[in-house]
Formats: structure tokens, sequence, C-alpha cells
């Protein structure tokens, strides 16, 4: 049976601001890092082992993997990196303080344009600061200007059909380190979680889910590794 684990990246500097991030490129923080790590140590000592692993162009996922694996002595297992994995575009949200936007735009307001399943935050304005339209790592790519959890969606599946998924048939084990939203895209997939209950899924930041699949890569049991 092929396993799957996910794990969303450690606590990012943003997630410790409360500010809205997507995109943009920050860090873990001292104690997303040992999240990452203590992930590793607790993979390594439930008996999970890898074959191939996936993640996004962001610096908190690649780290994220980097540091659990270090932990597991696997760092020279083969990685892609993929901007299809990334977290959700948010806009002109992208920088802003989560509770500062609340009180600016009205709490209703915020929470659609946070957990709407396709109801997209207001598009970045041209030349924002946060504008990664020239950045390299995505030439040849047209960054979104913003996107809902279902466009998400609509860029993560069909990578994972392209790529992930024949990994997973030919018997390889996958990890996949990436972001709230991006794993939403894979979990509601994989589960078959409908439109309306997904945008609630809370997915904790550094605890691995483990995923045991059919030969149709169908769910059999899905369990974040510290509940055992």
């Amino acid at each position: 049976m092929p396993t799957l684990v996910l794990i969303r990246h450690g606590q990012s500097a943003w997630n410790l601001e409360n500010r809205f991030t997507g995109w943009w490129d920050v860090d873990v923080t001292d104690k997303g890092a040992e999240e990452a790590r203590a992930a590793g140590r607790l993979m390594a000592a439930r008996g999970l082992d890898f074959d191939r692993c996936f993640t996004s162009l962001q610096t908190r996922a690649i780290k994220t993997l980097n540091l659990a694996l270090e932990e597991m002595g696997r760092l020279w297992l083969p990685v892609a990196k993929d901007w299809r994995l990334n977290e959700r575009h948010y806009g002109g949200l992208t920088g802003l303080d989560k509770a500062e936007t609340a009180a600016e735009f009205g709490d209703e307001q915020v929470k659609i344009w946070r957990r709407s399943f396709d109801v997209p935050p207001p598009p970045m304005a041209p030349g924002s600061a946060y504008d990664l339209s020239l950045d390299r790592r995505y030439a040849g790519i047209t960054v979104p200007a913003t996107e809902s959890l279902k466009d998400t969606i609509a860029r993560v599946l069909p990578y994972w059909e392209a790529t992930i998924a024949p990994a997973l048939r030919a018997g390889e084990r996958v990890l996949i380190s990436a972001h709230g939203n991006s794993l939403r895209a894979l979990v509601k997939h994989l589960s078959g979680i409908p439109d309306d209950e997904i945008t609630h899924l809370e997915i904790p930041t550094g605890q691995p889910i483990v995923y045991e699949l059919d030969a149709a890569l169908g769910e059999i049991e899905r369990y974040y590794l510290s509940e055992r």
C-alpha cells in the first residue's frame, strides 16, 4: 500500500506576526525550525521512510523539509520543488496584519476572503512591494494577482496527477512539505471533503499527516502522527 505523508511548514515569521503571507517568501522562526526537526525525529521513531520528496518554491516549506530530513538522516533523498505547491496567493492582503485588516474591512468581509471556497481577496496592486512577477524563480510563470482556495486547488491537482500520483503508483513512499492551503487541496482530493467543509479544516504547523492509500490512491486511513 502506498504511504504518503504531508507536512505543513513550521511556524513562519509572519505566522508569528499574524500577517497574511501567501506567496511572499518568509523564513521559519526558531520555533518553526524546532517543529520541523521534531517532525523528522517523530517520523524516524515511527519507522517511516521515503523514496521521494516534494515541496514548493518557498523557503519556509523547503527549510522544513530539509530540517526534517536531516533529523532522519535522509538529506540525500531526491526532492522536486514546484510553484504549484506554493501557498495560496493572498493578493492585496499580502503583508497586512490580520487583526488590523478585520478592523478596517470588518470581520465578516475578512472571513469571506479567508474562508470562502471561491471568493478571492482583492488583487495585488501593480507595483506592490510584494509583487513577485520579476522574481527569477517564477520566470516563465504568470504569477497570480490573487487566489481563492478553488484557484489553488486548480493548480495543485494537475501537478498531483502528473507528478506525485505516478510516484505513489510506482510504489514510492512520498513526503510532501507545503502550506496550509496547498495541503488543503490535497486533503480535499484524497479524503473527498466537500467544498463547504474544506475551508474549515485547520492544518497545524509541523505535524505530519499520514495517509495509508489503496492501489487506486484512495484513502484507507488518515491520521496525525502525533496522535499515535
